[in-house]
């Protein structure tokens, strides 16, 4: 999300699924559309039938490639040389959309004097702290931009962008010198085209496994897919995100589609594919540990937002619309607190908690396996089988005191303790396990009303078709009754400590015999309202940051606008953007940034590609889309010196999230690995770094190694194969809700490895063959698919082969099998704590795996080396 956040200014999808019927081109990496978003899928079926060039870059040719009018082949992990090679071609070529670039990015601005590239340091960034291993960001400004000396290592919110955890506040950006002739050595677009010219086609021939021709022939179509009456549009998924250098794989498409004028346009802007119903709600009102709803950072303690007032000066920005923090954290503040709010005690910001470590996945589960944890949640998730190292996973369960887990079944979260891997092995004896474990029943989704949130950022809303079953119950009545009795418990216990949960506000109304929560009750308080006399405000700008209003999340404020009025339930489409279908956070608009589908003046770029544009005569934009813009803000519109917020952006800015106005190519604050992508191999990987041989992997990614997460050098041809993990359409994710159903688990059986018919004749495996694939965390053993699917690649020199495992199987269900992510090692990308998933390496074998403690002395023998030459590899 930072990827696009930092570049746009959100970190949601940029556009909608129906829009990509209108793109010249789409572009589809990191994903494998077709099987995974199929309904999302046919409108890219509908572009290429109206003569839209698809394009499919990808490891494993599948359903995508099949339906694509291109399919390139990639080694998994090296997509930012793709990306960067793109981009160099596009600049050396001169196939830029000149006038979009000068006018609506930041390509003009000139960088801090002190900036070093990292063609200069040989793959670092000015600022590199070796010995914290983090980066001072101070010379990624622009000139003549000074922070106070505390830019932090921790730079920006993992979501969207806000700068947070600067102690000094924001160093104005607005009044940053320009040279828009782009001739300035130091301005962002010759910075840029600096630093990737050694992307070369060659260079994608020599990492990326990619012929050159191939490679040529993406670039051409797409670039020729672009400019005033053309657009094209580029999707992804976790094939992008789950690498140690994710965001900056996303920030490279983002700095392509800013150079080809792609962004805010019809057929144009980047799809964000997230995953099943509500994966888009659940970072919005977030899951997530480090932003509260909405996007607002969470207070942090190595920051010193100890108070109200220094949240409000470190998070928001003189110019933009993140002028209006104070507004959005305390209508938060006034939704959860209620009364208790008020401006004497902040609005009971000091109740918040504060980020002090490493609370994501991988850090409490590393505290959770040294025994640091008493108990867990699981909601909806199943990380025995469907997170990394799972191996590691399941074994930490073992030091809990108590473990909650709601589900449709018993999944392997909830079984660890009798039935897993460590158990057959002798690692984990369940007599003396201590965990306390409780399986509750939970509700599915057809068994309860509320909204979810789609890869588009809509909104909808979910009608009960049935009452659940037995004892299972929605998620909402867990956690509402949950809370109910933890607050009962609160009020007989006057300490300090509760406090907060004696204010927080939980009075939603209930309904029939087992007092299920009104859903309705809830978007209404996500919505916001007027605290006096309790009315529904119509949208965020009624927002105040007076403790007169109360909001749930701002960002959704609009789709509860009065009573009786749930936009999320609208269901009367009347144009191809679907407006009257759901709400489309913010404001309904469908397509982000939309301002820059007409040109500076305001007229369409041309009238093919047109969206919004401004009526002279009715003095406000008008078109197709709800305006990302102010709707009465004239083309025209010069700022007073003194203005603020938006009136301090002038009619021509379309990215009014930053607070100059402009998207960015180059990020000079907000990341924590740089202003601009570079190319990193994966922490695991059979070759060096082509580009900066002294530092193979991305400098500040955490690898978390430790002696049940180990590694193995970079090169190290005891795992000669690299390893990559996908999804099946027909089973859904750790496979809880797929593997029990018996028509599912008989279209995929079986866990099993993808193969090439070269690697098959390599180890001697034939078809259906038994296989033992192992890496430094553990071995599995899977059914060999040998197909030319997943080809052998001519990269630096010599063959690689690549090894493709769905992740869906585990003990329990209809079909059993190996999970493929006990292979996966447990690591963070530095802006968003992520794992790398989808490029690391492995050993490949005939056979089935060896079982009990065998197993763990074969994987011992791997790393001593004993088999280094038994997968037949040749050098």
């Amino acid at each position: 999300m930072p990827g696009l956040g930092t570049s746009f200014g959100r970190g949601g999808a940029t556009t909608a699924q129906q829009d990509l019927a209108n793109a010249d081109a789409v572009l589809i990496m990191g994903s494998s559309m077709a099987e995974q978003h199929p309904i999302a899928f046919r409108f890219v079926v509908q572009a290429r039938e109206r003569g839209a060039t698809v394009i499919h870059v990808d490891p494993r040719f599948s359903r995508t490639s099949a339906m694509s009018d291109i399919w390139v082949p990639i080694r998994a992990g090296t997509d930012l040389v793709f990306l960067g090679a793109m981009i160099n071609h596009v600049l050396q070529h001169e196939k830029d959309f000149r006038e979009y670039v000068v006018h609506y990015t930041n390509a003009a601005t000139l960088v801090h004097e002190d900036f070093k590239d990292t063609e200069e340091l040989d793959g670092l960034f000015s600022g590199w702290d070796e010995k914290k291993q983090q980066y001072i960001t101070d010379s990624w400004l622009y000139e003549g931009m000074h922070t106070d000396g505390t830019a932090s290592h921790e730079s920006a919110s993992a979501a969207h962008g806000l700068w947070g955890k600067h102690k000094g506040g924001q160093p104005s950006l607005i009044q940053a010198k320009r040279d828009e002739t782009l001739q300035h050595e130091r301005c962002v677009y010759q910075v840029l085209k600096r630093h990737f010219a050694r992307y070369t086609p060659e260079l994608v021939e020599q990492v990326c496994g990619t012929p050159k021709d191939l490679f040529l022939k993406v670039v051409e179509t797409y670039a020729a897919a672009s400019g005033p009456d053309k657009t094209a549009a580029i999707c992804y998924a976790v094939g992008w995100t789950q690498h140690s250098t994710g965001v900056q794989i996303i920030r490279a498409a983002a700095i392509l589609q800013q150079l080809l004028g792609n962004m805010g346009r019809p057929g144009g802007g980047i799809m964000a594919l997230r995953g099943h119903a509500s994966i888009q709600g659940s970072t919005d009102i977030p899951t997530l540990y480090d932003i509260m709803p909405g996007y607002l950072p969470m207070p942090n303690f190595e920051a010193g937002t100890h108070d109200l007032d220094t949240y409000i000066k470190q998070n928001e920005t003189k110019t933009g619309w993140w002028h209006n923090t104070d507004k959005y954290i305390v209508s938060l503040l006034k939704a959860w607190y209620g009364d208790a709010a008020t401006k004497s005690n902040g609005y009971g910001y000091n109740w918040l908690p504060r980020i002090n470590g490493d609370h994501s996945h991988q850090g409490y589960w590393l505290e959770m396996d040294d025994g640091k944890l008493e108990g867990l949640f699981v909601f909806g998730q199943n990380p025995a089988v469907g997170a990394p190292n799972s191996r590691l996973e399941r074994r930490a369960l073992a030091n809990l005191d108590w473990l909650v887990v709601r589900d449709l079944v018993e999944i392997e979260t909830a079984s660890f303790w009798y039935d897993s891997p460590e158990v057959e092995r002798g690692e984990l004896r369940p007599d003396q396990i201590k965990t306390e474990v409780f399986l509750m029943p939970a509700a599915s989704h057809v068994e309860k009303e509320g909204s979810f949130t789609n890869t588009q950022r809509l909104l909808q809303w979910r009608e009960k078709a049935v009452d659940p079953p037995g004892d299972a119950r929605s998620d909402l009545w867990f956690t509402f009754h949950l809370g109910r009795r933890l607050k009962e418990k609160a009020a007989r216990d006057p300490r300090p400590r509760n406090a907060g949960l004696n204010a927080l506000t939980w009075n939603y109304a209930t309904e029939g015999r087992h007092q299920e929560p009104s859903a309705v009750d809830v978007l209404r308080e996500i919505n916001g309202r007027t605290v006096a006399d309790n009315k529904l405000v119509s949208g965020f700008k009624e927002l105040k940051a007076d403790g007169s209003t109360a909001c749930g999340c701002w960002i959704y404020s609009g789709v509860f606008p009065e009573e009786d009025r749930n936009r999320a339930n609208e269901r009367e489409s009347h144009d191809y953007l679907g407006h009257g279908w759901g709400y489309a956070w913010p404001s309904d608009r469908r397509i982000m940034y939309n301002r820059a589908s007409a040109r500076p003046d305001g007229s369409p770029w041309s009238e093919r590609k047109k969206l919004v544009w401004w009526d002279a005569n009715e003095r406000k934009w008008t078109g197709l889309d709800v305006p990302d813009f102010t709707p009465t803000k004239a083309p025209e519109y010069k700022p007073p010196k003194d203005a603020e917020g938006d009136e301090a952006l002038p009619g021509d800015a379309p990215f009014i999230m930053h607070p100059d106005g402009v998207s960015w190519i180059w990020v000079p604050i907000g990341l924590r690995d740089g202003p601009l992508p570079t190319y990193y191999e994966p922490l695991e990987s059979p070759f060096t770094n082509a580009l900066y041989p002294q530092h193979a992997t991305n400098p500040p990614a955490d690898k978390k190694e430790r002696h049940d997460n180990r590694y193995v050098p970079i090169g190290d041809d005891r795992f000669p194969y690299v390893l990559t993990t996908y999804r099946l359409t027909e089973h859904h994710t750790g496979g809880g809700m797929s593997r029990y159903l018996s028509h599912l688990a008989e279209l995929q059986p079986e866990f099993f490895a993808e193969i090439s018919p070269a690697l098959a004749a390599t180890i001697g495996a034939g078809l259906g063959d038994w296989l033992t694939i192992a890496s430094p965390r553990g071995v599995v053993e899977a059914r060999a698919l040998i197909t030319t699917r997943m080809p052998p690649l001519y990269v630096n020199g010599r063959v690689i082969h690549q090894v493709g495992l769905p992740y869906h199987w585990g003990t329990k269900g209809l079909v059993t099998g190996d999970s493929a992510n006990d292979l996966i090692a447990m690591s963070e990308e530095p802006n968003v704590r992520i794992m790398e998933t989808k490029g690391l390496v492995c050993h490949v074998r005939p056979g089935r795996r060896p079982r009990g403690p065998a197993a763990n002395a074969y994987l011992e023998s791997l790393m001593r080396g004993d088999h280094r030459g038994d997968h037949g590899v040749s050098h």
